[in-house]
C-alpha cells in the first residue's frame, strides 16, 4: 500500500548538521519506511494521508520536554509524543496527524560513540523507533520488546543498518545474533 506522506523535519540544533550533513534525506528515509512497515504489521487496510513531525533538538529542549510531559528531569534520546490512536474512526478525507519524534543531539552523539556506531546510523534507528511508537508499538513486556526490536531491525536492515540489538564488539559463536 502506497501512502501519501507528509514528513516535516525540524532542525534545531545545529549539531545535526554539523555532524550529520544529509540528517534531513536520512530521517525523512527512515520515518518514510518505518510507518510503511509499521502500518503492514500492524494490518491496517485502510489509512489516510499522513503527517508526522521529526524534531532534531539538543539536549536542553530534550530534558525540558521530557520533564514536562514525562516527569522525568533529564535528557534521553528519543522521545514519541503520539497524536493518533490505531483503532480511532476517522473522515475518510482527514489526513491522519500521527504525532512528532524528537531526537537529542547530544544524547544520540554520545550513545553513537560509546556503542561504536555512525551517527547515521543511530538517527535512522532512532526515528524508526519513534515512529513505530508513533504507531502503537511499545516494549513494556517481553513479548511487545521482541516483536518491536524484530521489526525495527527488519527495516533497519532495509536501509543498511546493522542490528542494533547485537553487541558486534563480542560476538561469539552461539551468539543469537550470529547466522
Amino acid at each position: 500500500m502506497e501512502l501519501a506522506l507528509t514528513i516535516d523535519v525540524a532542525i534545531r540544533c545545529i549539531g545535526w548538521r554539523q555532524a550529520a550533513p544529509l540528517v534531513e534525506r536520512l530521517a525523512d528515509e527512515a520515518a518514510r519506511l518505518a510507518l510503511a512497515d509499521g502500518v503492514a504489521a500492524l494490518d491496517l487496510v485502510s489509512i489516510g494521508p499522513v503527517e508526522l513531525g521529526i524534531n532534531l533538538t539538543d539536549a536542553a529542549e530534550q530534558q525540558q520536554l521530557n520533564r514536562d510531559y514525562r516527569g522525568h528531569d533529564v535528557s534521553t534520546n528519543v522521545l514519541a509524543f503520539p497524536a493518533w490512536e490505531a483503532r480511532v474512526a476517522m473522515p475518510a478525507d482527514a489526513p491522519v496527524l500521527l504525532g512528532d519524534v524528537v531526537l537529542s543531539f547530544e544524547t544520540v552523539a554520545r550513545e553513537a560513540a560509546a556503542q561504536q556506531k555512525s551517527l547515521d546510523d543511530h538517527l535512522r534507528h532512532l526515528v524508526v523507533h519513534g515512529v513505530l511508537h508513533l504507531l502503537g508499538f511499545d516494549h513494556q513486556t517481553t513479548a511487545d520488546a521482541a516483536r518491536m526490536e524484530g521489526l525495527e531491525t527488519s527495516i533497519l536492515a532495509k536501509l543498511g543498518v546493522a542490528d542494533p540489538y547485537c553487541d558486534h564488539a563480542w560476538l561469539i559463536e552461539g551468539d543469537p545474533c550470529h547466522g
